[in-house]
């Protein structure tokens, strides 16, 4: 562990649900957290108070992942603040308007690719240019919070936000390949059915209970249960692990 306390870790929409714990498992893990945010500033600061308990640090930075001038301010900040980047974790997400593809509203799917997808290659963009040993860096890791959605496809509720997490492992299976001679290594988890907010806005308990017969394991996931899968990728036990797409769905 004392390994990670000189490394510095960014998690993109890290305020709340699977990021945050994955930010809090971090700051357990003696890695410099940044906590990403787009709007929640409070949720953002209670998880940088929570890592410093643990005994790290973190630090809150707002910006919209999907806006290319939020993620080179966001670098930046990460840049003058550290001097350093070791490690990314793109989590930021959002599901959209639940229905079926002939009914979606044009606005909602640019939005949903632009912050899925759009995000992740704009972090993940500015995190190579960091850590790339062919570029001056150090070397790192970069996780992808992806979906179980990516490969079921998920009709009738949200096909779009299924395929913005497809491109999301594609991008993970050609960035390994890219850079993985320059010291990165790129992999990606695709979590289940997991209790976090933003299921509840989309069904809650309804919801699980349709969908509960399909869960090998007969129970859905906490945010703590993703978390672990990420902490291992971004850790020297992985240190040959790259372009990997770990699904984390109880069996589903």
């Amino acid at each position: 562990m004392d390994a990670n306390r000189e490394k510095v870790l960014l998690v993109t929409g890290a305020g709340r649900g699977i990021g945050a714990a994955i930010a809090r498992a971090a700051g357990r893990a003696h890695w410099r957290v940044v906590v990403n945010y787009a709007r929640n500033s409070g949720a953002a600061e209670e998880v940088v108070q929570q890592i410093v308990a643990a005994g790290s640090s973190g630090l809150a930075i707002q910006g919209d992942v999907a806006r290319e001038d939020d993620v080179r301010s966001l670098f930046s900040e990460i840049d003058r603040r550290f001097g350093r980047l070791d490690g990314l974790v793109n989590n930021a997400g959002i599901i959209g308007k639940l229905g079926r593809l002939d009914q979606l509203d044009p606005v909602d799917l640019k939005r949903v690719f632009e912050v899925n997808a759009l995000g992740a290659f704009l972090c993940a963009r500015e995190a190579v240019r960091r850590m790339s040993t062919a570029q001056g860096g150090k070397g790192g890791a970069i996780v992808n919070i992806s979906s179980a959605a990516a490969t079921l496809g998920s009709p009738g509720e949200f096909v779009h936000y299924a395929a913005s997490k497809a491109a999301v492992n594609a991008m993970t299976l050609g960035l390994a390949r890219e850079v993985g001679r320059e010291g990165i290594r790129v992999n990606a988890v695709e979590p289940g059915l997991i209790e976090t907010e933003m299921h509840e806005g989309i069904g809650g308990a309804e919801r699980t209970k349709r969908l509960l017969p399909t869960i090998a394991m007969g129970r859905t996931g906490a945010p703590e249960e993703i978390a672990g899968p990420v902490l291992f990728l971004l850790s020297g036990a992985a240190s040959y692990i790259t372009g990997a797409i770990l699904r984390v769905t109880g069996g589903r």
